[in-house]
Formats: C-alpha cells, structure tokens, sequence
C-alpha cells in the first residue's frame, strides 16, 4: 500500500515543452518496453512527458530520459512497491496498483491552471484505474493495449460476459466447449481452455476480491475516450477496417505499431551477435516464451530433445525455466547452442540474418517484433491472448507453423516437434519466410511517412489535442 503521496521528480518541468501527458504503464517489462517507445514517438512530436515508474522499473526509463532529456520527466512513489516482473497473478497485480490512485490523483489536481497541467493520460490496459482519475482532472484517457486489436477479445468484457463456462458433465467427458465471437470478421471460435484465465475467472464468478478488481478495470477500459495499440494495418487490416465493433464499446483503436524502432542500440546484443555471426542464414531457432513465463520442465525437456534430434542450431531465451540436466553444457561444448538467462536483446537476435525461425509463445510483442523483422514462427501458445494471436499467425498471416495448441496440458512429441523444426529451417522453409519478408516490408512501409500506423499516431495526437485544448480542465 502506499502510505505517503510524496513524490519525486528528476527534471525540471519548467524545461519541457507542452502539452503535457502523463504516462502510466503497468510495471512489467513486457508492458512498460512498447509504451516506451510509443513515448519516444511522442516526444520527437513535441509533448512533454511524465512517466510513472516504481523503484524497480526506474532503470527502464534510461534510454528514453537520455533521448529527451528536457521533455520527459520521470515521476516515483517511493513507498510503493510491487514486483511485477516474473510469473505472478494479474489480477493481484491490478488490486495492488490501484493504490496509486489517490497520491497520482493529488499529484495531478496540485497542477490545475498552470503551465505544467495534464492534458491526457495515456495509460497501459491493465491500469483501468487511471480512468476515474482522469475523468475527476475532465482530461481524456487514452487505453495503451501492448496487444492485438483482435486478441482484446481475450479480455472479460460485457459483450462475452454471458457465454456459460462448459458443464461439469462436458468437462469430466473432455469435451471442447466452443465460445463464438460474433463481432469480429469470420466469427471465429475458440474452445473454452484457450480464453484467457481473467476472462473464465470471471464467468466462472471464482475470482474473488482480485476478480472483481479485473472487472472494474476492463469496465473503467470502455469508459475511455480510444484505445491505442500497438499493431498494423498490415497485420489486422480486416479487424482494424471493421471498426467500431461491439467489443470496446464502439471506441477508437489508433493502430500505432510497431512502436519499436527498427533497430536498436541500446540492447546488449554483442555476445549473441558474434555467435550468431558463425552462422548461414536462416539456419538458427531462436526460442523465447517471453518474460512472464517460465516453461514448464515437461515442454522445456521435449524441446530440449527436438534440438538437438534435428541438429538445430539455437539461442534459448530460457529465463527461469529449468533445462534438462547436461543440455547447456552439451550444445555450449558443441557450439550448436546459446541458451540466454535473464533479460534477451530480442530485436537484435531476430534481425540477424542466421536466424530462420522463432519458437514463441506468440506474446503479442513477440509476433509483433517477428513480424516486423521477417521471420517465421513456430507458434506454441499456453495462455491469455496468446491463442488468438497464434490463429492469426498461422491461418491468416500463414507466417508460422503450429508446434502445440494444447497449452499447458499438453507436452509436444519430440520427434514431432523436431519434424516442424525441419519444415520451418533452413531451405524448406523459404516459402514461409518469403512470405514474412513481405510482411516485415508492408508493416515498415505503414510505419513511415504517409503509412497507415503514422497517419494513425498523427490523428490520434491532433484528436487528443483538440479534446484537451478545448474540453474542461480541471475543478
């Protein structure tokens, strides 16, 4: 909780230029790395920042405070702390964070009427909160989803609120209850095991005092005055030219993505770099199932095994996740293998020419940086939205191959696994990876000048400029 609401300010605000944003991201890397770079965007385009950081997210915000040292101001509650960065509950998450509701909210009721008052708050989806705060300061709250348009359909809003979970009789019986979503083009279906945990606590009415927590954040979400995200035409042009639709309360979605940049020098990428250097194209797997997620050691061993069964070269971002006994030090002696712990330079592995395919949970910054850099996937979703986007992987994009849509339940052969390895590296892969090379030029192309995702960021910034400069301010 937090127990004092004073706060600390490391630029001078008197320096930076106007209007002025506030920025909220929910701390965990996977969430606060693309509102980043959104935010870098929106300096160069002349708004004054200020961005919200806890204690042990405050480094995050180095790249971004070397590159607009006068425009963006980085601002810390000093009693509060959560960790968000490894596994951990959502909704947990959420419940907590909302106690920076009040101090932010007095934060920002000390700047009516002057120079250095908000004009917007841009805040990630996880921080519903944010939006009874900015309706009290009469400003617009802009919803920051580091996800695909269509995988919003992952999240327990209003519109799904009355699909039934399967009975206890189907589920005993293993039979696939199927949840239909008649608001997106194709009316798509998913089994019910692969909704998002959020969305099915929710229906189930088990979630407790963190589930109504995820409620409220998803309701305050659709009270909101657009939702950005971080995607492309290129990518979801029938979900984004079917809007308004019924999920999001018939809101605007700017589609601003992708926000990285298309190359980065601030990731400590040198080590990977010269391994993979030794390498001919497109013959390496790269292999990360993101940040918040340690593979379970079932999947992890199978894996392990379709490696090194298929003689495949590989980095593995593995993180936490525990290894079969002997593997890294057998592919480290042989020099067929990098296993990585900790934080990857992922942009920079995925951009080198050696790698010819990625093993993915199918995160939504995971597809959205393979895409942008032209490499296939191999899609293996365990959870949340990650089974939508996998969808759109394969069966629509068709720039990746399925490895398992089992999830956490089921562990992958590794003969199989080995086999799909064979049919995505190297030669037999070319026509997919032809196919991802044309995707990585369209969404490069939307991103640049007239492009669909600059155009986007540009209506976004004159709409939210207009609304503040001539809404109410304050009381």
């Amino acid at each position: 909780m937090v127990t004092t609401t004073t706060v600390a300010e490391t630029s001078d605000p008197a320096a930076a230029p106007t209007p002025h944003v506030l920025l909220v991201p929910y701390p965990a890397r996977g969430h606060m790395q693309p509102l980043l770079h959104l935010a870098s965007r929106l300096a160069a385009a002349g708004l004054r920042l200020t961005v919200v950081a806890t204690t042990s997210t405050l480094h995050l915000l180095s790249p971004l405070l070397a590159e607009h040292p006068s425009s963006v101001s980085p601002l810390t509650f000093p009693s509060f702390e959560n960790d968000t960065s490894g596994p951990t509950s959502v909704g947990v998450d959420i419940h907590a964070l909302a106690a920076l509701r009040e101090p932010l909210g007095e934060w920002v009721r000390a700047r009516y009427g002057g120079d250095g008052r908000v004009v917007a708050v841009l805040s990630d989806f996880f921080c519903g909160w944010t939006q009874p705060l900015a309706a009290e300061a009469g400003v617009p709250r802009l919803v920051f989803a580091p996800r695909a348009r269509h995988g919003c359909y992952a999240l327990p809003l209003p519109p799904h609120a009355e699909a039934a979970p399967p009975t206890a009789d189907a589920a005993a019986a293993g039979c696939e209850y199927a949840v239909e979503f008649p608001g997106l083009p194709g009316t798509p279906a998913f089994p019910w095991r692969q909704l998002s945990r959020m969305y099915r606590s929710y229906v189930e009415g088990h979630g407790g005092v963190h589930g109504e927590a995820i409620k409220n954040n998803f309701l305050w979400n659709l009270e909101s005055s657009a939702f950005v995200c971080n995607t492309s035409r290129a990518l979801e042009g029938r979900y984004l030219d079917a809007q308004p639709l019924e999920d999001l309360a018939g809101k605007r979605v700017w589609a601003v993505g992708p926000v990285a940049p298309e190359l980065t020098t601030v990731e400590p990428s040198g080590e990977v770099t010269r391994w993979l250097d030794a390498f001919p194209d497109a013959s390496v797997a790269y292999v990360s199932f993101g940040s918040m997620m340690a593979l379970p050691p079932p999947h992890a061993a199978s894996l392990a095994a379709a490696l090194e069964k298929s003689n495949t070269p590989f980095v593995w971002a593995a993180s936490t996740a525990t290894l079969p006994e002997g593997f890294e030090e057998r592919t480290a002696a042989s020099e067929t293998g990098m296993v990585i712990r900790g934080w990857a330079p992922q942009t920079a592995v995925l951009r080198h020419p050696a790698v010819g395919c990625f093993v993915t949970h199918c995160g939504w910054n995971s597809v959205v940086e393979a895409a942008a850099a032209g490499v296939p996937m191999l899609a293996w979703p365990m959870a949340a939205d990650q089974f939508f986007n996998a969808r759109l992987v394969v069966d629509e994009a068709r720039v990746g191959a399925p490895v398992s849509f089992g999830g956490f339940g089921h562990v992958p052969d590794a003969d199989e696994l080995a086999g799909v390895l064979g049919e995505v590296i190297g030669e037999a892969g070319s026509e997919m990876r032809a196919r991802a090379k044309e995707l990585a030029a369209r969404m490069a192309e939307a991103a640049r000048g007239d492009g669909s995702s600059r155009r986007d960021l540009d209506g976004m910034l004159k709409k939210s400029k207009v609304a503040t400069e001539n809404g109410p301010q304050g009381r």
